[in-house]
C-alpha cells in the first residue's frame, strides 16, 4: 500500500516537469528578426544578459528553455521599437539585478562595489604598517 502511494505521489509531482518540456518555444527564441539592424541590436543586448538557469552563459549562448523565452521577449520587444535600454530595465526589474552582466550601482549592489575597494584599503593599510615596523626595527638594531 505504501509503495503505491508513493509512486502516486511520484507520478503528481512529475506532470509539470513533463509539461514544462513540451511546450514549444517562443517564435523568436530561435529565429533571428528579418531586419538585420534590429537584429544586430538584439543580439548585442543578449550578450549583455545572463541566463537564470544557466548562471554562466548569456541568454544569446543558453540553451535553456528561459534563454527562449528571454531572447523571445528582447527580439519582440525590440520589433516593437523600445529601445535597448527599456528592455534591459523592464528583465531587471523582472528578474533583479542578477540578470544583467553589467550591473548598475543601487542601493542594492552598492555592497558589490563598495567591498573590494575597502579590502584592497585594508590590505594596503597592513602592508604599510608591517614595512614601517619593519624599517623601524631595522632602524633600531643599527644604532
Amino acid at each position: 500500500m505504501i509503495r503505491w502511494l508513493f509512486a502516486l505521489v511520484l507520478a503528481v509531482l512529475a506532470v509539470p516537469l513533463a509539461a514544462q518540456d513540451s511546450m514549444p518555444p517562443a517564435p523568436y527564441a530561435y529565429n533571428q528578426l528579418a531586419d538585420e539592424k534590429l537584429e544586430a541590436e538584439a543580439a548585442a543586448l543578449m550578450q549583455t544578459l545572463r541566463c537564470l538557469k544557466c548562471q554562466s552563459q548569456s541568454i544569446a549562448d543558453s540553451d535553456a528553455p528561459m534563454a527562449g523565452d528571454m531572447r523571445h521577449q528582447v527580439r519582440a520587444r525590440i520589433l516593437a521599437g523600445e529601445s535597448p535600454e527599456a528592455i534591459r530595465g523592464w528583465l531587471i526589474a523582472r528578474y533583479g539585478d542578477y540578470v544583467s552582466y553589467e550591473p548598475e550601482v543601487s542601493s542594492t549592489t552598492w555592497p558589490l562595489f563598495a567591498i573590494p575597494v575597502l579590502v584592497i584599503l585594508i590590505v594596503a593599510g597592513v602592508l604599510l604598517r608591517r614595512l614601517g615596523k619593519r624599517r623601524d626595527d631595522d632602524a633600531g638594531a643599527k644604532a
